[in-house]
């Protein structure tokens, strides 16, 4: 077996996510600061240093509380028609039956994963779950990767992590891990994923990698 333990990103990885993130960004960002920001600049920094810094980035701390509220208000409802993306759900109970040990680690907030797993019924097949809240660094920084290898009694050496954005391949070298880009999730191209191990393009293709 190549990797014992399989770590998951959720956005743009697990889940068909982008399109809501992007709805919700767009709203915060009108309604609080009253302006058009492009598509890129609003999704450039999704999956890495967390809800909080995206914003800052945006509207400066004196917005920032503001945004986050109008985010979150206009997100979290849209939860209820998340989907997986196609050929997951085989994936993750594929690597189940063959005994690997499955953890999520996503920048959001613990609570917020929880309402993704309401939705997509997955939640079960994952033996760690981590959100961005309970780290002190949030990715590119390896902290969250680390703490559910922590709860798994796992090393670096023994794991992957999969996931879509720059971050999440910069999070998994800085912290030792094995890692491998997927290109469906819609939000970050191919061409930024340099730091993966290697570059998949289908579930199927990325079981094989495992």
């Amino acid at each position: 077996m190549r990797f014992p333990v399989v770590l998951f990103d959720l956005d743009g990885t697990v889940v068909d996510s982008g399109g809501i993130i992007l709805a919700s960004m767009r709203h915060a960002t009108r309604t609080v600061l009253g302006r058009e920001i492009s598509d890129e600049a609003l999704m450039a920094a999704v999956g890495g240093p967390g809800l909080e810094a995206q914003m800052r980035d945006l509207g400066g701390d004196e917005h920032l509380d503001e945004l986050v509220r109008v985010y979150r208000a206009h997100n979290e409802p849209l939860h209820d028609r998340l989907e997986l993306f196609a050929g997951m759900d085989d994936v993750l109970l594929r690597l189940k039956e063959e005994g690997r040990k499955l953890g999520l680690v996503s920048a959001k907030r613990r609570t917020t994963v929880e309402l993704a797993f309401a939705a997509t019924a997955i939640g079960h097949l994952f033996d760690v779950v981590v959100g961005g809240d309970e780290a002190p660094r949030q990715k590119p920084a390896p902290d969250t990767l680390l703490v559910a290898l922590e709860r798994l009694g796992a090393a670096p050496a023994d794991a992957v992590y999969v996931g879509d954005s720059p971050f999440d391949m910069s999070a998994a070298k800085a912290g030792g891990l094995h890692a491998i880009g997927v290109t469906w999730g819609g939000v970050h191209d191919r061409s930024l994923l340099r730091e993966a191990d290697e570059v998949v393009e289908t579930p199927r293709e990325l079981l094989a990698s495992l």
